[in-house]
C-alpha cells in the first residue's frame, strides 16, 4: 500500500480502486433499502441478516469503513498536492470551457458527501452500536423497518438527505468515468459505454435513495 500511494499515479490508481468498490457498495445498499418500500418483511429479514452476520459485521463492515476513509483522505491529499504543484495560476484560464463544474469542484461535493456520511452514521450505525453493545438488547428482527421509517418523519432530515444525494449524484457524474480512466479503461470502444453507464448510474442511484426518503416521509 505504501508503494502504491508513494506517487501521484499510484495515489490516483488506489483512489480509483476504492471508488469502484464504493460504487458496487452503493448498488447493494440501494437494493437493500428499496426493500423497505417494496416489502416490509423482506427489509427486516435482510437488515437482520446484515446486522448480526459475523462475516458482514466483522469483515465487510471494517473493509467498507476503511475504503470510505481511504477514498476521501486520498482525495484531499491529491487536491492539496495538485494545488502545490501549480502555485501560480495561468494568466489566461477559462475553466468553464476547459472543464466541467463537476470536475472542478469534486473536492467540494466530496466534502459535503463526507458530512452527510457523518449524519448517516449518527442516524443508523451509532444506533446499532448502542442497541447491540451498549444497552445489550436482545435481537429483534421486526425493529428495522420502524426504525428506518421513523428517521424520515422530520422534513428537515429528509431535505438534508435529498440535498446530499443530489450532490452525491454530481460527484458520481464525474467520479464514475474518472475512476475507470485512472485504472486504464480508455479504449475508444469502451469509453463511450463507460461514460453512458456512469451518467445513468449518477442519476438512478441518488434518485433511488431520494425516493426512499420521500416515500417514508409521505407515508408517516
Amino acid at each position: 500500500m505504501a508503494g502504491l500511494t508513494s506517487s501521484t499515479i499510484g495515489r490516483k490508481y488506489a483512489m480509483a480502486l476504492s471508488a469502484i468498490f464504493l460504487l458496487i457498495f452503493l448498488i447493494l445498499h440501494l437494493t437493500t433499502n428499496l426493500l423497505s418500500v417494496l416489502n416490509r418483511d423482506a427489509f427486516n429479514t435482510a437488515s437482520d441478516f446484515m446486522g448480526y452476520n459475523p462475516f458482514v459485521q466483522f469483515l465487510m463492515q471494517p473493509v467498507l469503513g476503511f475504503a470510505v476513509l481511504f477514498h476521501f483522505i486520498m482525495g484531499f491529499v491529491l487536491e492539496i498536492k495538485n494545488n502545490k504543484a501549480r502555485p501560480i495560476k495561468y494568466a489566461s484560464n477559462n475553466p468553464s470551457v476547459n472543464s466541467s463544474w463537476m470536475s472542478r469542484n469534486m473536492i467540494i461535493s466530496g466534502a459535503v458527501v463526507l458530512a452527510f456520511l457523518a449524519l448517516h452514521l449518527y442516524d443508523f450505525w451509532l444506533h446499532e452500536i448502542n442497541y447491540k453493545y451498549v444497552e445489550g438488547l436482545a435481537p429483534d428482527a421486526e425493529r428495522f423497518w420502524p426504525e428506518l421509517h421513523e428517521k424520515f418523519a422530520d422534513l428537515w432530515r429528509v431535505a438534508l438527505y435529498v440535498i446530499s444525494f443530489v450532490l452525491l449524484g454530481l460527484h458520481l457524474a464525474h467520479g464514475f468515468q474518472s475512476s475507470f480512466q485512472s485504472i486504464g479503461a480508455r479504449h475508444p470502444k469502451y469509453t463511450p459505454v463507460i461514460k453512458a453507464f456512469g451518467k445513468w448510474y449518477s442519476i438512478l442511484i441518488p434518485a433511488g435513495f431520494i425516493f426512499i426518503a420521500i416515500f417514508h416521509f409521505v407515508t408517516q
